[in-house]
C-alpha cells in the first residue's frame, strides 16, 4: 500500500524515495564530506532503504496485522508477554532508542495470538517516536481491539540522544508505563503484572 496510516501528528507519510537520497547527499556535503568518494557513493541509497525499514510502521495496516488472530476463549486470567525487544527512532534527533516492552491484559472472553503482541509493539516502534507516546499507543490499541478488562504496558529503554550527545549519560534508562482499566483501578492486579515482569509495584494515581 502506498499511503500510510496517519501518525500521531496527523501527517501521512509515503515510503522514502529518491528525494531522501538527495537530502542525504546534501547532508554529507554540509558536514564537509565528499559524497562521491568510494566509501560514501552508495550511502544515500543505503540510508533511503534503511529509513524505509525503520519507519515501516507508518505503512502497516493494523487490520492486516491482526489478520483474524483474535479468538473467543473462555479464559479470564492475566496474559503477559514480556521482554519484547524493539528499536525505534527518537523524533527529536532521529537517533535510535532501544529496549524491551512488557505487555499484559486481562481477557474478557477474547484473546489475541501470541505473535501479534510483539508485532503491535514493532508497528509503533517503527515510526518516529517518543517513548511516552509509544507506551500509550500499544496499550490503547489492545484496549480498543480486544475490549479486555484492562491492559498494561511497561517500556524500558536507553536513548542514544542522551548517551552520545547532550548529558552523555551511558547508564541512564527510561521507564514508562500505561495502565488501563483494571490495571489502573486495582492495585493487586497491577502488582501481579509488575511481579510477573520482574518489577516492584509503584502506586499509580
Amino acid at each position: 500500500m502506498d499511503e500510510t496510516e496517519v501518525n500521531g501528528a496527523g501527517i501521512g507519510l509515503l515510503e522514502p524515495g529518491a528525494d531522501l537520497e538527495g537530502a542525504v547527499r546534501t547532508l554529507l556535503e554540509e558536514i564537509g564530506e565528499d559524497a562521491d568518494r568510494d566509501g560514501l557513493i552508495g550511502t544515500p541509497s543505503r540510508v533511503r532503504r534503511m529509513y524505509a525499514e525503520l519507519t515501516e510502521g507508518y505503512r502497516t495496516d493494523p487490520d492486516a496485522l491482526i489478520n483474524r488472530a483474535c479468538f473467543d476463549v473462555d479464559y479470564d486470567e492475566m496474559v503477559v508477554v514480556r521482554d519484547i525487544e524493539f528499536y525505534s527512532l527518537c523524533e527529536h534527533h532521529l537517533l535510535p532508542f532501544q529496549g524491551h516492552a512488557h505487555v499484559g491484559y486481562l481477557p474478557r472472553g477474547r484473546v489475541i495470538g501470541l505473535s501479534k503482541i510483539p508485532r503491535i509493539v514493532d508497528m509503533y516502534a517503527h515510526r518516529l517516536q517518543v517513548q511516552e507516546r509509544m507506551t500509550q499507543q500499544v496499550a490503547n490499541f489492545l484496549m480498543d481491539r480486544l475490549e479486555p478488562k484492562g491492559v498494561a504496558c511497561v517500556i524500558e529503554a536507553t536513548h542514544l540522544c542522551t548517551m552520545m550527545r547532550g548529558v552523555r549519560k551511558q547508564e541512564a534508562s527510561m521507564v514508562t508505563s500505561a495502565m488501563l482499566g483494571t490495571f489502573r483501578r486495582d492495585p493487586k492486579t497491577r502488582g501481579e503484572f509488575l511481579t510477573l515482569i520482574g518489577r516492584s509495584s509503584p502506586s499509580v494515581g
